[in-house]
């Protein structure tokens, strides 16, 4: 109890100089720049929630780290807690408990892989949590591999269709204020045709399925349940995925206004087969952009981190009111997105 009372004395937090911060000499304690980088990505994104510990003489008790990353971020003035009531014997004790103390700790490895993949699922950097893209990889696995698809919990199952007459049917044609969604078949001319109602597009964006099978490729540990695509679930063959891909953006190149961009989603997989149909259906490679995420998506083997973006031109005039967005003070007024199918995350794009 004495010792209890001692560690239940008010202290209160104290600004500090990072310049009036002394080191302790004897730290067993090291930092990496790597570390101390991550460290600094942490104070970005949550602040500096730890205030440092230090001695009555300003000597760094458990903090060095966060101090090192203070620095790094060029912050001048850090919040410090006095540790008055610690002999210079329990100090030097300190420095090392509060270290090895925390790496006693174990984890609940399945707790931690649901609290990972809920980061993933938020578009959250996972690695602000310490834990590298690798280590996450490895965790994710594990749990799959221990939560069969048989044992996961049924309300986390996407509800089946319903029984019973559809609601919309292919021709359907509904008014969302100005937009128009189209129940229907891209690689029908006449469905592109029926959504632009008369009208030129000035821009596509579209993310056809990437000719593999959800199962493997969208996942989440077990936990999540996607249909399979109608089309493009890896049934088809090199040629015949040219093939599609040739049609659907050749019809969706025919709505277009001479000069219009096409923004054109591929895994890196399929981007041979990208680029041979958009040889036909377009008129000019204008550039590839890389979607960078915050983390890697699911899978096994290495998760992809980056999504292609393939943008191709549309004819030969000119296209500065939809690929110089900004440039003009011009924005492009008629847009048209494709689901080619069902989309290859279960989101659509209108």
């Amino acid at each position: 109890m004495q010792n209890l009372e001692i560690t239940m004395q008010p202290m209160a937090i104290e600004p500090m100089s990072v310049a009036a911060l002394r080191p302790y000499a004897r730290n067993a304690r090291t930092h990496s720049k790597k570390q101390v980088k991550q460290i600094a990505r942490s104070i970005e994104r949550f602040g500096f929630t730890n205030p440092v510990l230090i001695s009555d003489d300003n000597e760094i008790v458990a903090g060095h780290g966060r101090v090192e990353a203070a620095k790094l971020l060029g912050i001048e003035t850090v919040p410090t807690l006095r540790l008055s009531h610690l002999s210079p014997a329990q100090r030097r004790a300190y420095v090392i408990a509060d270290n090895k103390l925390a790496l006693n700790a174990g984890w609940d490895r399945e707790t931690l892989a649901i609290e990972l993949q809920a980061l993933i699922d938020l578009d959250f950097d996972v690695e602000l949590t310490g834990f590298a893209l690798a280590e996450t990889e490895i965790i994710l696995d594990e749990a799959r591999e221990r939560s069969p698809s048989g044992e996961d919990d049924d309300a986390d199952d996407l509800p089946a269709l319903p029984d019973g007459t559809a609601v919309t049917r292919r021709g359907d044609v509904w008014l969302l204020g100005r937009p128009r969604l189209v129940c229907g078949d891209a690689q029908d001319a006449n469905v592109l045709r029926l959504a632009m109602d008369g009208a030129s597009a000035d821009l596509i964006f579209t993310d056809p399925p990437y000719n593999v099978p959800i199962d493997g490729h969208v996942c989440g540990l077990g936990r999540t349940r996607h249909r399979e695509f109608a089309m493009g679930a890896g049934e088809m063959s090199r040629e015949a995925f040219t093939g599609f891909l040739r049609q659907t953006l050749g019809n969706a190149a025919g709505v277009c206004r001479d000069g219009a961009i096409a923004f054109v989603c591929m895994d890196w997989r399929h981007l041979g087969e990208l680029l041979a149909a958009g040889k036909t259906a377009f008129s000019e490679l204008k550039n590839l952009c890389v979607w960078n995420k915050t983390n890697g998506g699911m899978g096994t083997f290495y998760r992809s981190k980056h999504e292609l973006v393939f943008l191709f031109k549309v004819g030969s005039a000119a296209h500065t009111n939809t690929f110089g967005l900004g440039d003009t003070g011009r924005y492009p007024t008629k847009c048209l997105g494709l689901c080619l199918g069902q989309h290859h995350e279960g989101r659509a794009h209108g």
